[in-house]
C-alpha cells in the first residue's frame, strides 16, 4: 500500500474518531466515483476554555453550561469544567486514560442532562482558568458562559464572555495600551504539551516593535495573562492584537479594564473578510467606537451602514472608512443608534480587501458609565446558543443585513425549574430587531436561548445582559455564531481510490 493510500485511511480514521460514523471503503471495492454529498452528523467530542475571570478580591463569577437537546445523539456522555491545572481521570494524555503528574479535583460545573442549564460559581482573585470537555450527547452545541460582577475598582461592572474552543489564530481589534486602560491577553493551553505563541500588535502606523512578544510559552494545562503594555513602549488608544500559535493550540480572550468606564471581555473577531457584521448595539448607547484592521497587503475601503428596526441607514459624516493595509483605523460614531436597536454592517466599496473589526460601546454618562465590546461575528447558521439569561435583564438582538429571514428562538428549561418555550420571528431584510424572546414557563434560576435559522438569508445575533450597580448601567454583550454542533461526514460507501487518481 503506497504512502498516499495510508494518508487517506488515516484521515478517514481521524474523522471517525470525531463523529463515530465514518467508514472507509477499500480501493478495490466496486464504485468508481466520490459522492457529491456528505451527511452532517452531531459531533461527539468538544472542548471549551474559560479564562481566569478576575484579579479582584471582590469579584463574583458564575459559570453556566448548556447543551441543546439534539435528535439522533447517543444516550451516553458527559461534560465538565475544572481548573486548567487539574485533569479528570478521563484526560486524553495517557493510553490508560489517566494523566501522570496532574491532580484530580471536583469539577466546577458538571451538567446532568442536555436541555437544562447547569451552573457553578467562584469568588475572589484566586479563581482559575477552566478547561472543559464534553462528549457524547453533551457535545453538539455545547455552550459555556463566564459572567463576573466586580463592584468597585478598575474594571468594575459586569464582565461576560463565551468560553471558546482552542485554536491557532485570533484577531482582537479594539485593544488599548493607553494610560486609562489595562488590557490583558489571556492564553489557556488545554493540552499535554506546552504551546508557543507569538503576539503581534498593530497601531495607526503599522506594526509596533516588541522584543518580548514572540515565542511566549504557555505550559501544558496552564493559563497565562499577558499585560499588553509590557509588550511595547508605544502607548496607543486603538490597537489590533494578532495571536499566532507556533506549536500546539490555545484559547484566547482579551480582558479590557478601564479606569473610567469599567471593564469587559473582548472576544476574537470573526475571520478576516470583505464584509462584516457587528450585531446588537444597545439602543441607549451614548458612545460607539469602531476599530478595524486590514491584515493583507491591500487597503480596504468600506461602506459603513447601520441596520436599524426600520431599515438600513448611513451614519451622517461616517459614510465610509479607509483602512490602510497593516494598520489600525478607528472612528467615533457617537450615539449612532439614536434610541433604537442597531447593528453595524461593513461592506466593500470596491475591492473586497479582508478586514477584522470590533465596536467599543458605552452606556451611561459622566461618572456612571460602563463599556462593553461587540466584535464582528459569524452568522447564526443552523443553530446558536447563549446562556445565563434571566427573566429581566436579557436583550436578544437579531439582524438580517441582506435578505429577510425567519428564526426560531427557544428558551430552555430553567436551571432550577421551568419548562422550555419557543417562538418564531420574521426579521425583515436590512433591519435589526430586539425581539421579545420567550421566557420559560415557571422559570426558576437562569436559562439558555437557542436561535435557529428557519428560512431566508443569513442572520446575526447577540445577547446583552444588563444590571444596575450603584446607579451605573452595567452590561455585557455576547455574540451568537453557529455552534458548529455538526460535522460533514463523507458518504460511508464512497471509493477513495478515485482521489488517488486525481
Amino acid at each position: 500500500m503506497n504512502r498516499t493510500t495510508l494518508s487517506l485511511i488515516a484521515a478517514a480514521t481521524a474523522l471517525a474518531a470525531v463523529t463515530g460514523f465514518a467508514s472507509l471503503k477499500s480501493p478495490g471495492s466496486s464504485g468508481g466515483s466520490v459522492s457529491a454529498t456528505a451527511a452532517r452528523l452531531p459531533v461527539e467530542r468538544t472542548s471549551l476554555l474559560c479564562p481566569q475571570p478576575s484579579t479582584s478580591d471582590i469579584a463574583d463569577t458564575a459559570y453556566t453550561s448548556y447543551t441543546p437537546v439534539v435528535e439522533g445523539v447517543s444516550g451516553s456522555g458527559k461534560a465538565q469544567l475544572q481548573a486548567a491545572a487539574e485533569e479528570s481521570a478521563e484526560g486524553s494524555g495517557a493510553a490508560d486514560g489517566k494523566k501522570s503528574g496532574a491532580k484530580s479535583a471536583k469539577p466546577v460545573v458538571q451538567p446532568k442532562e442536555p436541555g437544562k442549564p447547569a451552573s457553578g460559581d467562584a469568588s475572589g482573585a484566586d479563581a482559575p482558568a477552566l478547561v472543559g470537555l464534553a462528549s457524547g450527547k453533551f457535545a453538539p452545541g455545547w455552550t459555556v458562559q463566564e459572567t463576573t460582577e466586580v463592584a468597585a475598582g478598575a474594571g468594575r461592572g459586569l464582565l461576560g464572555t463565551n468560553c471558546t474552543a482552542p485554536d491557532t489564530e485570533f484577531w482582537f481589534p479594539g485593544v488599548s495600551t493607553a494610560a486609562q486602560r489595562t488590557d490583558y491577553v489571556h492564553l489557556t493551553n488545554p493540552d499535554d504539551a506546552a504551546a508557543v505563541v507569538d503576539i503581534d500588535l498593530y497601531g495607526k502606523d503599522g506594526t509596533l516593535k516588541s522584543t518580548v512578544a514572540d515565542g511566549i510559552t504557555v505550559q501544558a494545562h496552564a493559563s497565562e495573562p499577558i499585560l499588553l503594555n509590557t509588550l511595547t513602549g508605544d502607548p496607543q488608544a486603538d490597537l489590533t492584537v494578532h495571536v499566532k500559535v507556533r506549536s500546539g493550540r490555545v484559547g484566547a480572550a482579551v480582558q479590557a479594564l478601564d479606569a473610567k468606564t469599567g471593564g469587559d471581555w473582548l472576544a476574537a473577531s470573526a475571520d478576516p473578510s470583505g464584509s462584516l457584521v457587528m450585531p446588537g448595539i444597545p439602543k441607549d448607547a451614548t458612545s460607539v467606537r469602531l476599530v478595524a484592521f486590514a491584515p493583507g497587503d491591500t487597503d480596504a475601503d468600506l461602506k459603513v451602514r447601520l441596520a436599524s428596526p426600520s431599515g438600513t441607514i448611513t451614519p451622517a459624516g461616517n459614510e465610509t472608512l479607509h483602512v490602510k493595509a497593516g494598520m489600525t483605523a478607528a472612528v467615533d460614531l457617537g450615539d449612532v443608534t439614536r434610541g433604537e436597536a442597531g447593528s453595524l454592517v461593513l461592506t466593500p466599496t470596491g475591492s473586497s480587501a479582508p478586514v477584522v473589526a470590533a465596536l467599543r460601546v458605552v452606556r451611561g454618562k459622566g461618572a456612571a458609565q460602563e463599556s462593553a465590546f461587540i466584535p464582528a461575528t459569524a452568522p447564526v447558521g443552523a443553530r446558536a446558543t447563549v446562556v445565563d439569561n434571566t427573566a429581566k435583564g436579557s436583550t436578544l438582538a437579531v439582524t438580517a443585513p441582506g435578505e429577510g429571514a425567519t428564526v426560531k428562538v427557544t428558551a430552555s428549561a430553567g436551571s432550577e425549574g421551568g419548562k422550555a418555550v419557543s417562538k418564531t420571528f420574521t426579521i425583515k431584510g436590512g433591519t435589526t430587531q430586539n425581539v421579545e424572546a420567550p421566557v420559560p414557563s415557571g422559570l426558576k434560576g437562569t436559562y439558555a436561548l437557542t436561535v435557529e435559522t428557519v428560512s431566508g438569508g443569513p442572520v446575526y445575533a447577540s445577547r446583552m445582559l444588563s444590571a444596575t450597580q450603584d446607579g451605573v448601567p452595567a452590561f455585557t454583550i455576547q455574540n451568537l455564531p453557529d455552534d458548529r454542533g455538526t460535522v460533514s461526514v463523507p458518504d460511508a460507501e464512497q471509493d477513495l481510490s478515485v482521489l488517488l487518481e486525481q
